[in-house]
């Protein structure tokens, strides 16, 4: 019987590049001790052991039970909603100079 050694939930990884940054998945992923002795790293795409044995079943299971109940939160949430914050208080603006020009003509 194949045993769960370790787990690691899906995540974002940000990778800094020339241009800024990027956000790289990475697919949550098990560390499974196998009946033939071999410590393979799993994931949902990836279930057989070197031997030949899939835990496919052991693999969902662990990696279904580790989800959090909310999706994963993406790192660009936060800067995306100070942008919009900005662009709201942007917007306002634009509309009080609107509001001046009407009362100057």
């Amino acid at each position: 019987m194949a045993t769960v050694v370790g787990c690691v939930e899906g995540h974002y990884e940000v990778q800094k590049t020339s241009y800024g940054e990027a956000y790289v998945w990475c697919p949550g992923c098990v560390v499974v001790e196998c009946d033939c002795g071999e410590r393979p790293v799993l994931t949902a795409s990836e279930t057989l052991c070197r031997c030949g044995a899939d835990h496919a079943g052991l693999v969902r299971r662990e990696l279904a039970s580790r989800r959090s109940s909310d999706e994963t939160s993406h790192p660009w949430d936060e800067e995306y909603r100070r942008w919009r914050k900005n662009q709201d208080e942007y917007l306002r603006a634009e509309d009080n100079d609107w509001l001046e020009w009407k009362v100057i003509e």
